[in-house]
């Protein structure tokens, strides 16, 4: 399979920038079976919170692609719109709060369900979620079970 990426960087801003992807597969390649119908993108900078998360939903029938803070995140949203967001608040370059804000002010993905993720619990963390746009707001440690009920109430409504 070849793949080629070309990028136009104009803004600097990666929900800005242009980016064209083509992609070609020999016919004689076989084509991966049916993907699923519904993607999540799981953002956290812990790659044992991201696993945990994302084993147990692609077991559930969800095809998960993870992004390790908020810069990625944007970029893997422009590029791959997903159905829902996972996302932790503490990261690297760019935070929880102001990727979420972002996402919900830019009117092409504004709609997009956002579940809040973090092991902080404050209420005025809460307040900033709820105007940033975040649609739930989840603690760390968490609890699978309520995770994918969540996940299930935003993507099979």
């Amino acid at each position: 399979m070849t793949l080629t990426v070309e990028k136009e960087k104009k803004h600097g801003n990666p929900l800005l920038d242009d980016a064209v992807e083509t992609r070609t597969a020999p016919a004689s390649v076989p084509q991966a079976g049916p993907t699923p119908d519904k993607q999540i993108l799981v953002v956290d900078d812990d790659p044992l919170i991201a696993r945990l998360l994302k084993e147990p939903l692609e077991k559930a029938g969800y095809s998960v692609k993870v992004a390790s803070h908020g810069l990625e995140a944007l970029q893997t949203v422009k590029d791959r719109r997903p159905d829902l967001i996972i996302l932790d608040i503490l990261m690297p370059m760019l935070d929880g709060f102001k990727t979420a804000r972002l996402l919900k002010f830019d009117k092409r993905f504004k709609d997009i369900p956002i579940i809040v993720l973090t092991s902080r619990a404050t209420e005025g963390e809460r307040k900033i979620g709820e105007q940033v746009g975040a649609n739930e707001f989840l603690l760390k440690p968490f609890r699978l079970p309520q995770v994918l009920e969540v996940v299930r109430r935003y993507l099979n409504a």
